[in-house]
């Protein structure tokens, strides 16, 4: 009778710590996806004041002071605009590309620590991960493009969709020539790995790479031929209103804010070496590289398509093929 009762009450404790981690995981979800949609309503509005003191203007100043209040009446007037769906659109395609794009911007905030243990999931392939999401992320453009039946939106996804197959390319040979460089493909790894000196240091024309196959990685001037106004109005979400174009966007801004954080683990230190506040450090850091991304946009005009392409092929990839021969090589040759 006592070792029923006690094997009883063993089992109700399982089930309540279950319970409690379940509870707790969900919390943590819940506070880092508010977290990543402020960022990227407020990486909006940055976007806006910085591109608007380049060109000796103020930018939004009405909504709320000094125009603090504008990401969040733009996306009022988004989500309470009509949506208006093509003739020959496909349904399901149409309203599921956009969801497809945000949520692959969103999941690959699971493996990202922002301090030591302070992760969702601390996965031991956390950057094989995020560059299998990347991958997917490719599918929303397609389906968005084909779904529309517009032909806009069909050649401007297919021109996304090799531009962003194309550089992802690059990116894996410069990621994995990193991870030549620290052993583990852990984002907790990677950042604890440069307690002494960053990997921009000895790999900074690794960075230099890495930040253009980022541009363009994430459609960003000067590499964002998909949207070219004079050619396709806007490509692939040409024919997408309302919510659904508010999804694009924020994915759009969501890819943005999570390569640069990657960025920071590859090249920045990660969340080291200011112990203390880890997730300050990371925070500061991405900043300056999204500052960067609006810098960019304000200062060089957009390429041409085929130049966006001559410059991956016949510059970018063969670098990215001669770093990763040449960075292993050098360290055979010091051990």
């Amino acid at each position: 009778m006592g070792a029923n009762s006690h094997r009883g009450f063993n089992l109700f404790y399982v089930k309540d710590r279950n319970l409690n981690i379940v509870i707790l995981l969900l919390l943590k979800s819940v506070i880092l996806l508010l977290t990543v949609l402020i960022s990227i309503a407020y990486l909006t509005i940055v976007e806006r004041k910085v591109l608007g003191q380049m060109q000796r203007r103020l930018g939004p100043t009405s909504a709320g002071f000094y125009g603090t209040l504008q990401p969040f009446a733009d996306a009022l007037k988004l989500f309470i605009k009509e949506i208006i769906v093509p003739v020959f659109a496909n349904g399901p395609l149409f309203f599921g590309a956009p969801i497809i794009t945000f949520a692959c911007s969103l999941i690959g905030w699971v493996v990202i620590p922002f301090g030591k243990g302070v992760v969702l999931s601390d996965l031991s392939l956390g950057i094989l991960y995020s560059l299998a999401l990347s991958s997917l992320g490719v599918y929303g453009l397609i389906f968005s493009g084909w779904a529309a039946g517009s032909m806009y939106a069909l050649i401007g996804s297919l021109r996304s969709t090799c531009q962003m197959i194309s550089y992802e390319i690059a990116l894996t040979l410069l990621i994995l020539t990193v991870l030549f460089c620290s052993d583990t493909p852990s984002f907790t790894g990677l950042s604890e790995s440069q307690n002494s000196i960053p990997y921009l240091v000895p790999l900074s024309p690794v960075a230099l790479l890495f930040g253009i196959s980022m541009l363009a990685e994430t459609n960003r001037a000067p590499f964002d031929l998909p949207e070219a106004e004079s050619e396709l109005v806007s490509g692939f979400f040409t024919e997408h209103s309302a919510f659904s174009f508010a999804y694009f966007f924020l994915g759009e801004y969501g890819n943005m804010i999570l390569l640069s954080t990657i960025c920071c683990f590859l090249f920045f230190w990660g969340y080291s070496p200011f112990i203390a506040l880890p997730g300050l450090a990371l925070g500061l850091k991405v900043s300056l590289l999204l500052f960067t991304f609006v810098w960019v946009r304000g200062t060089f005009p957009r390429f041409r398509y085929d130049g966006l392409m001559l410059l991956m092929w016949k510059s970018v990839l063969p670098l990215s093929l001669g770093f990763i021969a040449f960075v292993p090589a050098v360290f055979i040759s010091l051990l």
